[in-house]
C-alpha cells in the first residue's frame, strides 16, 4: 500500500502560550493511547505541521478498514495526515517529511521503527514519550507486561531517540503506583495523560537548550544515560499468552486476566470464556480487595477448599464465581462467554449456569 498524504490543509497555529515560543512539530502516534499527547501539544500552542500514523487498517466484527485514533483525531483538528506503510523503505517520504520544517519530532507510541535518516532530520532532535521506567521494559507492551510481573510502580519517560530499541538518555521521568485490581486499559488511561503532561513539560527544555550537536544539546539538557541495571524488554505477546492455565496461582492467573485486559481466555462447556476481572482471594493481599472479596474470605472453608485446579469452589451473587487454582482460589468478577455479551456477579452466574464442582478447562486452541 503507497503512503497517503490527506491533502488541503493550509496550516494553523493555536494561540502561543506567553512563556514559551511555539514549536514547529511533527507528530508520530497511532492508538488512542497518543491522543491525549496531540491534544495537549496542540493546546499548549505548538504548531502541528503534520501528524504521522499507521495506515487504516481493517478492525472489528465486520473487519470495515477503519482509521487509527490519532488519525480520527488529527483529521478532526484540521491537521494534514501522512499514514506510511513502512518508513525507512520509503526515502521519499522521508525527504518530503524533512521538507516540512519541523523543529522537533515527538513520537508516542508509533508503531514503526525510524530509520537513521528520519531521526536526523529535526534540529531539536526526536523525543519519545515511553511508558515505563526505563531500562524496564524497553519495547512495545510495557504496560502490560509490568502488570504480567506485578510491578508494584510504573511511568513514563520522555527519551531522547536513537537507532536501538528504547535505547535512549532519559530528559523527564515520572513514577505512578499500580493498583492491584487495575488492568491494562485503566493503567494505559493513566500512563496517556502522564505521557502528555511531561510532554507538555519537556518541550520549552528542549526548546532552551538550542540547536547543535547532538551530543551538546542533550548535555546542556543534563538527560540520564540508561545503565543495565533492571534492564528488561516487553516482548511482543502472542495468542498463547492469553490461555489461561489453572495450574498457576491465583495471584499469577490474576496479573494476566488484568494485564491482557480483555483477552485472558479459557474454557467453560466447549466454548471460549474470555475474562475480564478477577481478584486473587489471598488473605496477606486483603487490604487491597473489593469488600465483596474480603467477605468471601472471612467465610468458613472458602481458602481451604480443596479441588483440582479449575473447579467452580463457589458461587458469590454479588461477586461472581470463585474458582480453585494451583494455590489460593480466585474470585472471577466479570467475564465473556462465547457468542454473549460481557457479564457480571448473579448476571455471570445466570449466564454459565454453573455449579461448585464444576470445571474450566485450558482452552486446547485460541
Amino acid at each position: 500500500m503507497a503512503s497517503a498524504l490527506t491533502s488541503g490543509w493550509k496550516g494553523s497555529r493555536s494561540p502561543a502560550r506567553p512563556d514559551h515560543l511555539a514549536l514547529k512539530i511533527l507528530f508520530w502516534g497511532t492508538p488512542a493511547y497518543a491522543v491525549p499527547s496531540l491534544d495537549a501539544l496542540v493546546a499548549a500552542g505548538h504548531e502541528l505541521v503534520g501528524v504521522v500514523t499507521q495506515p487504516d487498517r481493517r478492525r472489528g466484527r465486520g473487519k470495515d478498514l477503519l482509521p487509527s485514533p490519532v488519525k480520527a483525531r488529527a483529521l478532526e483538528l484540521g491537521l494534514p495526515v501522512i499514514t506510511p506503510e513502512l518508513i525507512r523503505r520509503e526515502p521519499e517520504l522521508q525527504a518530503r517529511l524533512g521538507a516540512l520544517g519541523a523543529d522537533v519530532f515527538v513520537v508516542v507510541a508509533f508503531g514503526q521503527i525510524l530509520p537513521p535518516e528520519v531521526l536526523a532530520q529535526p534540529p531539536l532532535g526526536c523525543w519519545n514519550a515511553h511508558g515505563s521506567l526505563l531500562p524496564r521494559w524497553r519495547g512495545a507492551g510495557p504496560i502490560q507486561w509490568c502488570l504480567l510481573q506485578g510491578d508494584s510502580s510504573t511511568g513514563v519517560g520522555i527519551m531522547a531517540m536513537e537507532e536501538g530499541l528504547d535505547t535512549g538518555p532519559v530528559l523527564l521521568e515520572r513514577s505512578i503506583s499500580i493498583g492491584l485490581l487495575e488492568n491494562a486499559q485503566q493503567l494505559g488511561q493513566r500512563l496517556s495523560q502522564l505521557s502528555a503532561e511531561l510532554l507538555v513539560e519537556a518541550l520549552p527544555r528542549i526548546e532552551a537548550a538550542g540547536t547543535g550537536p547532538e551530543a551538546e544539546r542533550l548535555a546542556r539538557l543534563g538527560v540520564r544515560a540508561q545503565g543495565e541495571v533492571g534492564l528488561s524488554y516487553a516482548r511482543m505477546l502472542s495468542k498463547d499468552d492469553l490461555v489461561v492455565d489453572w495450574n498457576q496461582s491465583a495471584l499469577e492467573i490474576h496479573r494476566r486476566v488484568m494485564g491482557l485486559y480483555p483477552g485472558a481466555v479459557t474454557q467453560w462447556q466447549g466454548k471460549r470464556l474470555k475474562l475480564l476481572a478477577s481478584e486473587p482471594l489471598v488473605a496477606r493481599l486483603a487490604s487491597q480487595l473489593s469488600p465483596e472479596a474480603r467477605c468471601l474470605l472471612a467465610e468458613p472453608g472458602v481458602l481451604s477448599a480443596a479441588a483440582a485446579p479449575g473447579t467452580v469452589l463457589a458461587l458469590a451473587a454479588d461477586a461472581g464465581l470463585v474458582v480453585g487454582t494451583a494455590g489460593c482460589p480466585l474470585l472471577v468478577r466479570a467475564a465473556q462467554l462465547e457468542g454473549k455479551s460481557p457479564a457480571q456477579g448473579q448476571s455471570l452466574l445466570q449466564q454459565l449456569g454453573c455449579k461448585p464442582g464444576d470445571r474450566l478447562c485450558h482452552l486446547s486452541r485460541v
